[in-house]
């Protein structure tokens, strides 16, 4: 396991919610980073963010830890949740809330 992995899986297990995204949760860098941040936000949920524009070796880390070519990433309790899109379907279904109602808030 490369040390890139290593610290994926220490960022997954150590944070309930952790998105990885283009910018942080002040300022996110694109888009699709930025309607995620407002649904987490909407939830009212505690998360974390990694920015992947800063550390090219996350960036592709990331991408292939998950096998999903895109960002943002979406990790809810150690698993994978998905990209923009997927969320927002959740989020429009309720599927999302109910997801994070298994979380702390």
């Amino acid at each position: 396991m490369t040390n890139i992995n290593t610290q994926i899986e220490n960022d997954i297990k150590s944070n309930n919610i952790i998105l990885y995204m283009k910018g942080n949760k002040m300022a996110p860098m694109c888009g699709f980073s930025g309607q995620v941040i407002q649904v987490l936000n909407e939830c009212g949920v505690d998360y974390e963010t990694r920015d992947i524009l800063l550390d090219e070796t996350l960036r592709q880390g990331i991408k292939d830890y998950s096998n999903w070519p895109t960002l943002p990433q979406l990790y809810v309790k150690g698993e994978f949740v998905g990209g923009c899109d997927i969320v927002m379907e959740m989020y429009q279904s309720g599927e999302l809330q109910k997801l994070f109602e298994t979380v702390a808030k």
